[in-house]
């Protein structure tokens, strides 16, 4: 469990907005409908952090991806847009050209000086690594993507970026980034054009016949305890990591039968039990398990190679409490994947429906946990010429989607060289504890053979 007491000292430049290096098209671009949804309309962190290289000795990694950064929105000049509202609150960018934040900033900390859990979220000095520039925060009117680089004592560095998270998901987001890589080491062009093409996920059908599944996700369901909206800052928020021995306990509490599972569906299962047990909610109340699903490869044809925008999906595993908690691992295993497998090219069009018809509601945040699996979107894979990151991935857990109850998983290796799953999620103070016990207890106490 991660938990860290380092503390350094940032040196901030003031920020500046970096344009195309290129004349780019004045011009509006429509988001889609599903890009524009309520819940996706939040700003969320991201940090990559990097050694020193030595054949890099010469190079300063602020000017290089500076520039490569003015370079990367020749092609994706509406990331240097602004973002307007017309009607039915329907969002469209208008591709300005105005710019990005950048910032350049020095530390008096090594990279040696972080041990795992610095290395993971919640990252020390997280507000320092990625400063909030008053006034340039919102979603409408203001830079798209703000970016820090901060150099570290040791040659390494760490870049941060904020990105509006209506412009694209996780996938898209890697895309983008890996243009920037791409430019730091010398490319003209990027290996993966963006596409934007957001029609595709359009609403088409404005009907109710044209709403052909149940999206639970989108139930209203009353906070009979007012329990769910519990403020960030009283919130634990903890990185856990699962190597192999530890996915391997989880998968001995299974029959045999199911022990073929993924490693996603294995491991939210057993979140979803566990938090379930340790918010202790009423028996017949509902516990809702949220699977933030990427449907590129759900489309007939796919969706375009280089599409950039937001294709997710957030389908619903669905118990009461009591059923959840006193089944044994499978039962909730069994709700995962049916949830999961429910997503097609169909339930995508049924949602785009349903968004617009109801205004583009909320997802439901009551006695809920949202899960994104971020193992594919391969965040430490981008390279600016100092190699692959340390840590790549979400900045911390609880942003956006459901505040608070949304946890991922990323691919990450420990210091002893294991390589497994980081799951961060966040939970109030005792609940966390109550959480700890119970995911411990799955680990140590094995099951006598199903």
């Amino acid at each position: 469990m991660a938990s860290s007491s380092l503390v350094f000292e940032v040196r901030r430049c003031e920020p500046e907005l970096i344009t195309p290096a290129k004349p780019t098209p004045h011009e509006f671009k429509y988001l889609s409908d599903n890009d524009d949804q309520e819940s996706l309309r939040f700003q969320v962190p991201f940090i990559q952090v990097y050694r020193n290289e030595p054949s890099m000795r010469e190079k300063d990694p602020v000017k290089v991806i500076r520039k490569a950064l003015a370079e990367a929105l020749v092609f994706y000049y509406p990331l240097a847009g602004r973002l307007r509202e017309v009607h039915g609150r329907k969002l469209v960018v208008e591709c300005t050209g105005e710019g990005a934040v950048f910032m350049e900033a020095d530390a008096d900390v090594s990279l040696e000086q972080f041990n795992d859990e610095a290395l993971q979220p919640p990252f020390p000095c997280l507000k320092e690594l990625l400063y909030d520039v008053p006034g340039w925060g919102d979603i409408l009117g203001c830079p798209l993507l703000l970016i820090q680089v901060t150099r570290l004592m040791c040659g390494g560095f760490i870049f941060a970026l904020r990105w509006n998270h209506t412009l694209g998901d996780a996938a898209g987001l890697v895309q983008f980034m890996s243009t920037v890589a791409e430019m730091a080491r010398g490319a003209t062009v990027p290996s993966v054009p963006p596409v934007w093409k957001r029609e595709h996920l359009n609403a088409r059908d404005l009907h109710p016949s044209g709403v052909t599944f149940l999206h639970r996700e989108y139930d209203q369901v009353p906070d009979t305890k007012g329990t769910h909206t519990v403020p960030l800052d009283d919130m634990a928020h903890h990185s856990f990591f699962f190597g192999p021995s530890e996915l391997a306990a989880f998968r001995k509490h299974l029959p045999s039968h199911l022990r073929s599972c993924t490693t996603f569906e294995l491991l939210t299962a057993c979140i979803w039990r566990c938090r379930t047990i340790a918010i202790q909610p009423d028996p017949d109340e509902d516990s809702r398990m949220i699977i933030v699903v990427n449907t590129r490869a759900r489309f007939q044809p796919p969706l375009p190679v280089g599409f950039y925008g937001n294709a997710l999906a957030f389908p619903v595993a669905l118990s009461t409490a009591e059923k959840l908690c006193e089944n044994p691992i499978e039962y909730a295993l069994e709700l995962v994947k049916k949830a999961k497998a429910e997503v097609t090219e169909e339930y995508m069009r049924s949602t785009a429906n349903l968004v617009v018809m109801k205004g583009q509601p909320h997802l439901t945040s009551v006695r809920t946990l949202a899960i994104s699996d971020l193992t594919r979107a391969r965040f430490s894979d981008v390279d600016f010429g100092w190699g692959k990151a340390v840590y790549g991935g979400p900045a911390k857990a609880g942003v956006g989607i459901c505040p608070g109850l949304l946890g991922f998983y990323i691919t990450f290796s420990n210091h002893k060289g294991e390589v497994g799953i980081l799951a961060s999620i966040c939970l109030p103070g005792p609940a966390m504890e109550r959480f700890v016990i119970e995911i411990e207890s799955m680990i140590r106490n094995q099951p006598a053979d199903h």
